[in-house]
């Protein structure tokens, strides 16, 4: 109906719309040619019209009048022309002198003429009005018009304004037909008649026959209606229906009241007869409806029963989900113990502790008794509890239910701690003040995982719960449970990472060796979890020259900490070789690349070694300090005043890469100057990035001149990193110290045996002059037999230098590379004992390379230290007689 209403409505106003646009058009049209008429004849009745006819040049005079005229006049052209139809005037000139498009007869015989013709501007609507001289005479005609598309364009302007008329007049239509159908739909509410009859005869039944009470109450509280089930639950009598609701019988007072109120209820549960009845309330003049209420009654009594044992359940559920997420979010034991006793409290007990085998906070097994315990986790309602403190030791009595449950793995219950003497048995005075404080039931839960049991976790209820039952057993063992895996997989977590960590260092050193070029000083940070192949060293050097390290092997675990070792084993090694810094690294690539293959046909874990290092050789007779970097950062000079700099040095890929050479950078530093070497993970972290680090380490170093290297370590340590790193740090700072220039030595030797003895005096002199003439004997030695080969194998020059440090040093350089070696000699052999006896004169001996040759060196321990040689040698002065002979040519 409502649809046959909009149409018709739309139809009506479809054909006001048709006739207003005819109307509009036609209009319009008598208004273009009112215009063109009004316009011909004032243009032909103006003055001068006919004196510019009469002149030599029409068209010259009456052309700029025209135009003027047209625009003016709001028309499209004001043409001028003789009574032949020959123009004198034209919007477009090159029209001028051509006829007329149009019918000038009627005009001619002195009548006003309109029409629409297709002349030069398209389809024009135009009139055509005579011009008469004084004698009423037509002498020339004049026509003005319009376009025909001008025209319609007006039409079109007025469109919008009759469609928008039509449409309101739509709207309007429209809106009312809607009320009148709503309100229509309203009465019905939709229902066509036969279903309203249906709908009637079946009302009674259905709302008799369903398993819901319902009562309909009037707006003065009268009852006008209850069903068959509100009757039975309300036990109403049979002509309740009519009174009012307050005065019903045997209705509970809070029920009537509810009833009275008129108030919305949702689901509130009320007394009635002995049961209880979830009650729904609404009122019926939301919608217009007539004013009252429809109460809906559900009986809930056996729901609530089933409800609360639900609710328990869900209740448990929930812990144990929360357990789950809670318990075991870290690999620490003490925090995983911390979160089982946090998560059961209050939920399930008032207080619990957790108590764990001694063994098992260190990651050892536990033990098979229940001795020895520690308690790790205390967690209750309150903190005034007279239960044991954390970090107690503790040693259960076999009559103890945690004792016992220890040794059965079983859960223990303990319903009345007032009554159980076993328990009791452990520490009468307390057990008063515990049972005096309110705590009465206990369940002791063995912490079991993996056919282990790592400790016991004891829940205990007060005076504001009731005792535990047996049906709460099987959650404090699901609980437990969920703890002891993580526990067990810290405890399994702890004893790895203390071997690994336990084998990191022992492979990094544990004490610096002694030596006088610099002052040093280290850090080493473990990472939080795990260990990695950080690693640090000094090496004393040849000439008292000493090497720093520092390395990074990527990844962590006992595989980088083995690489590590490997490593640092091999440094040391290369070390002794005296090679420069940019040949040792190569060395180490090379090495680095070897393990990688091993790794990788062994198919271990991590097949790829990938590592950072640092080499650099101080010098503290020349102050010079020699460096070379394999992928890692560069080191930091603090400068003698106190300021920080980064030296550019050459990079050089990571360890393991192959194929790209190492280049050598050599600093001059002025004594006292520090160097800050360091591994990535002192100034990397996710929270700033590496040029952040870079800045706050300068400022930790920068300022402090006076401060020692170990001052220096923990303040950088301080300022960059947390307690707990997340990566392996080292770090070690160095002060260079320069070696007096009156505790060394030098000559130049002529490659002449004869110098010998000169060079051999002068050393004995230089001995006396630093007070270690008890080493004249042994130098004389060391000097004659390394001489003496210099000049008869090597080549110029050929220099001697001796060095007084912690050791007496002598160096003998020559122009060759050709390096002398230590051999038993035959008892027929007249020569070879040279470097043997050398070797058993001295400490240490050796040969380094230069770009210019190579330096022999041998060191001599002072007088009064270990190991210094006896000048008492047997044979010394046999020796010495006869090298001096032998240099003299005899």
């Amino acid at each position: 109906m409502f649809i046959l209403q909009v149409a018709l409505v739309v139809l009506l106003v479809a054909c006001a719309v048709f006739a207003l646009l005819l109307q509009s058009e036609r209009d319009t049209s008598d208004e273009a040619k009112r215009r063109s008429i009004a316009v011909a004849e004032t243009f032909a009745h103006s003055p001068g019209l006919l004196g510019a006819l009469r002149s030599p040049a029409p068209s010259t005079a009456l052309q700029p009048l025209t135009e003027a005229g047209r625009k003016a006049a709001g028309v499209d052209f004001i043409v001028v022309m003789d009574t032949h139809g020959i123009r004198y005037t034209h919007p477009m000139p090159d029209r001028i002198g051509q006829r007329f498009v149009g019918t000038i007869g009627p005009s001619l015989a002195g009548k006003v003429h309109t029409e629409s013709v297709h002349g030069p501007l398209g389809q024009e609507v135009q009139a055509v009005v005579p011009v008469k001289d004084s004698g009423g005479h037509v002498v020339a005609l004049v026509s003005a018009g319009l376009k025909v598309r001008n025209v319609t364009s007006q039409v079109n302007r007025q469109i919008p304004i009759i469609l928008t008329a039509g449409a309101g007049a739509l709207g309007v239509a429209t809106a009312v037909t809607a009320l009148v159908s709503r309100r229509l739909r309203r009465q019905t509410h939709s229902l066509a008649p036969d279903e309203m009859t249906r709908m009637y005869d079946h009302h009674d039944a259905v709302l008799h026959s369903v398993r819901e009470g319902v009562l309909i109450i009037g707006g003065d509280g009268r009852l006008l209606l209850a069903n068959d089930e509100a009757k039975r639950l309300l036990d109403l009598p049979a002509d309740a229906e009519g009174g009012h609701v307050a005065r019903l019988p045997h209705l509970e007072p809070e029920m009537a009241a509810l009833l009275a109120s008129g108030r919305e209820a949702t689901d509130e549960v009320h007394l009635a007869g002995g049961l209880l009845l979830a009650v729904n309330q609404r009122p019926t003049d939301r919608d217009g409806g007539p004013e009252g209420t429809v109460v809906t009654l559900r009986d809930s009594t056996e729901l609530q029963a089933v409800s609360g044992r639900a609710e328990v359940a869900r209740e448990r559920l929930k812990l144990l989900y929360d357990a789950g997420l809670g318990i075991g979010t870290t690999l620490d034991v003490a925090r995983t113990a911390d979160e089982l006793a946090q998560v059961a409290v209050p939920r399930f007990a008032d207080f619990v502790t957790v108590d764990l085998a001694d063994g098992v906070l260190h990651g050892e097994e536990p033990a098979g008794t229940a001795t020895g315990m520690r308690r790790i986790a205390v967690h209750g309602v309150r903190d005034d509890h007279p239960l044991y403190e954390r970090g107690r030791l503790i040693d259960f009595l076999p009559s103890t239910p945690q004792a016992r449950g220890y040794g059965t793995g079983r859960l223990e219950l303990v319903p009345d701690l007032s009554s159980a003497p076993g328990w009791q048995v452990q520490d009468p005075e307390r057990s008063r003040e515990i049972v005096d404080y309110g705590i009465h039931s206990l369940i002791s839960a063995p912490i079991k995982a993996r056919g282990v049991v790592l400790g016991v976790a004891n829940f205990w209820r007060s005076k504001e719960h009731g005792p535990f039952d047996e049906e709460e057993l099987s959650l404090a063992e699901e609980l437990v449970a969920r703890a002891a895996v993580s526990i067990d997989n810290a405890r399994r977590y702890t004893r790895e990472h203390a071997l690994a960590v336990t084998l990191q260092r022992s492979l990094l050193p544990r004490a610096l060796p002694e030596q006088s070029a610099i002052e040093a000083g280290y850090r080493y940070l473990p990472a939080q979890s795990g260990v990695s192949g950080d690693w640090f060293d000094v090496i004393p050097l040849p000439g008292g020259r000493v090497a720093l390290v520092v390395g990074d092997v990527v990844g962590h675990g006992l595989h980088a900490a083995a690489t590590m070792g490997r490593l640092r084993t091999a440094v040391h090694n290369f070390s002794t070789l005296d090679l420069p810094p940019d040949e040792l690294l190569c060395h180490l690539d090379d090495l680095a690349g070897r393990i990688d293959q091993d790794e990788a046909s062994t198919e271990a874990a991590a097949a790829v070694v990938g590592a950072t290092c640092l080499y650099a050789v101080y010098d503290p007779v020349t102050r010079r300090c020699a460096m070379a970097r394999a992928g890692h950062l560069a080191p930091a000079l603090i400068a003698p005043d106190g300021e920080v700099t980064f030296p550019d040095l050459p990079f050089g890929p990571p360890l393991g890469l192959g194929g790209m050479p190492f280049r050598t950078a050599e600093l001059e530093l002025e004594e006292g100057t520090q160097l800050a070497l360091y591994t990535d993970g002192l100034i990397e972290d996710r929270s700033r990035d590496l040029d952040e680090g870079m800045e706050l380490l300068r400022q930790a170093l920068a300022g402090h001149p006076g401060r020692s290297p170990e001052q220096s370590c923990q303040a950088v340590l301080d300022a960059l990193l947390p307690a707990r790193p997340k990566d392996d740090v080292a770090l070690l700072i160095a002060r260079t110290r320069a070696l007096p220039a009156d505790r060394i030595a030098d000559w130049d030797v002529s490659p002449d045996p004869a110098a010998v003895a000169g060079t051999r005096a002068a050393a004995c002199a230089k001995l006396d002059e630093w007070g270690l003439s008890e080493l004249t004997f042994s130098i004389e030695l060391v000097l004659s037999e390394l001489v003496t080969n210099a000049i008869r194998y090597g080549s110029e020059p050929i220099h001697v230098r001796l060095i007084h440090d912690r050791t007496l040093i002598c160096e003998v350089s020559d122009g060759s590379s050709t390096a002398p070696h230590l051999r038993y000699a035959a008892t027929t052999e007249e020569g070879g004992r040279g470097l043997f006896l050398v070797a058993r004169m001295t400490e240490r001996w050796g040969t380094r390379y230069t770009p210019e040759g190579k330096v022999i060196w041998a060191e001599l321990a002072l007088p009064g230290t270990s190991g210094a040689a006896d000048p008492a040698f047997p044979g010394l002065d046999a020796l010495l007689a006869l090298d001096d002979a032998m240099d003299d040519g005899i």
